[in-house]
């Protein structure tokens, strides 16, 4: 009863919204299709949508976990605000998220104001759109890593003290290979949810042609111009390179934690 209740919400919400796409996509020919692939504008909104959500999402898994281990290892005064305040992303309005990170980068802004005297600009240039997608993907590490680390005994470090191993061996020969596929899982969510992100990134990135637009915003412009074909193929090509990058991602979880025996 459960599987086949899963299965038919599986089918409505996700592969008949997929088929769908994929068959008004197959109408294009592939003459049409090729020709919205190879686009300059495409190709350059789908290398800010994809580059920027493999930048993000590695800097995620670098800090997510160095603030999950914060949060998990240390007492401090405010450490409840601070795990609340992480999965504010969760909860904020993604608009409401573009218009305040604007607000701070901008050339007057709390924070731009000190950056633009060393000539950093933020808003309106990719780099704002990379912390926008940093922003809406950390949560999604921090949250993966933090219950895997609080299943670490602390008798684990002292053991490997114990033996001669140094802080950075304890780390990276201990720690982080038990760590290795939830951190593999939350780089996978925080790069998924960034390459389709759209509300937090359209107020800071600017959304010049060829420099600062993503391939998201490009897709609400072919459909404001009743251009559906260009619209779909566009949707397609980000599906495509989604799921075969979000697969090798997979395969690599797959394989690590056979490697590591996490899981088993």
């Amino acid at each position: 009863m459960a599987l086949g209740f899963t299965l038919i919400w599986l089918i409505l919400i996700v592969l008949i919204p997929i088929s769908g796409l994929l068959l008004k996509t197959s109408t294009l020919g592939w003459p049409a299709f090729w020709s919205i692939a190879s686009d300059p504008r495409v190709l350059a909104a789908l290398r800010m949508s994809f580059g920027g959500a493999l930048i993000a999402a590695v800097v995620n898994a670098i800090f997510g976990v160095i603030l999950a281990w914060v949060l998990v290892r240390y007492r401090f005064p405010g450490k409840r605000i601070i795990d609340a305040v992480v999965d504010l992303p969760f909860a904020l309005p993604t608009a409401v998220a573009g218009i305040a990170l604007t607000t701070l980068y901008s050339p007057n802004g709390w924070i731009g104001q000190f950056l633009s005297p060393l000539g950093i600009k933020v808003a309106f240039t990719p780099i704002g759109v990379v912390i926008a997608l940093i922003f809406v993907g950390l949560p999604f590490v921090v949250r993966t890593v933090q219950p895997i680390m609080e299943e670490i005994d602390r008798e684990v470090e002292e053991a490997a003290a114990t033996l001669g191993a140094n802080r950075f061996q304890t780390i990276t020969r201990v720690l982080l290979p038990g760590l290795a596929p939830a951190v593999l899982t939350g780089f996978a969510l925080s790069f998924a949810r960034a390459v389709g992100e759209y509300g937090s990134v359209i107020f800071i990135a600017g959304n010049l042609p060829y420099v600062s637009e993503i391939a998201p915003l490009l897709i609400v412009i072919r459909l404001e111009e009743y251009n559906y074909a260009a619209a779909t193929g566009i949707a397609a090509i980000m599906l495509i390179i989604s799921f075969v990058m979000l697969l090798v991602i997979n395969l690599i979880q797959t394989w690590s934690r056979k490697r590591y025996g996490y899981g088993a």
